[in-house]
């Protein structure tokens, strides 16, 4: 493989935004369980995308999308007279989730030999903001909003080999989540599968698959990646 430059997806794959998110909804809002919220939280995410790319929305960033879906959940779950003081807070939960154990040390040994960044769909002051709580040391922040496009949709994808200068198939794009890995090959990108069994916690409902049969590469971690990328 003629790899130059590797994106990541960052929810899920590089950071924890299941612990993240509990551990805040926990600290502010202690009369409901943090770890169910948190998971009806992101269950709404695709559902809000979903509606930006086939274009019931206008182009919305990551904090406008989980600031309404958390103004509905609140309703929900029982505590519709949440503060707007704390809901504000809780949508800056996403912008401070903590990397998993191997991804900065992973991506440390990927920077020496590739150009490493960011491809998520959220918007750069969020991902800037993860960047510098967690240490990720990306070369650049690449973001959807800087194509107006989610992730599925190939301006993504290409929008970013197109910044980084580079024909798609010297960029791999890292995830562990297959449909962001076939949709980025659908464009031409080289794909490596990450295995993030506790991204739901410890029993999630659907566990994810151990591998990707269709991506270049499957491992346990960005550390993994490393050995078989040899950087």
């Amino acid at each position: 493989m003629m790899i130059r430059a590797l994106v990541f997806d960052v929810f899920g794959t590089v950071v924890d935004w299941r612990s993240g998110v509990a551990r805040d909804i926990r600290r502010v809002i202690p009369d409901v369980d943090a770890e169910v919220f948190a998971d009806a939280w992101r269950s709404q995410y695709i559902p809000a995308l979903d509606q930006v790319r086939r274009g019931e929305l206008p182009w919305t960033n990551l904090d406008e999308l989980h600031r309404a879906s958390l103004d509905e959940l609140l309703a929900e779950y029982g505590v519709p007279d949440t503060p707007e003081s704390v809901r504000a807070e809780l949508v800056l939960a996403w912008h401070r989730l903590d990397p998993w154990p191997d991804s900065v040390p992973g991506l440390e040994r990927l920077k020496k030999r590739f150009v490493i960044a960011s491809l998520s769909n959220g918007h750069v002051a969020l991902l800037v903001n993860t960047a510098k709580h967690g240490g990720l040391p990306w070369d650049t922040v690449l973001s959807a909003e800087l194509f107006g496009h989610y992730k599925g949709d190939p301006e993504a994808y290409l929008g970013a080999a197109r910044l980084l200068g580079l024909p798609p198939e010297q960029v791999m794009m890292v995830a562990a989540h297959v449909d962001d890995l076939a949709a980025a090959r659908a464009c031409g990108l080289r794909t490596a599968y990450v295995h993030r069994p506790q991204e739901y916690g410890s029993q999630p409902a659907v566990p994810p698959p151990c591998s990707d049969p269709e991506a270049d590469v499957s491992v346990a971690s960005l550390t993994e990646l490393a050995e078989r990328l040899n950087a």
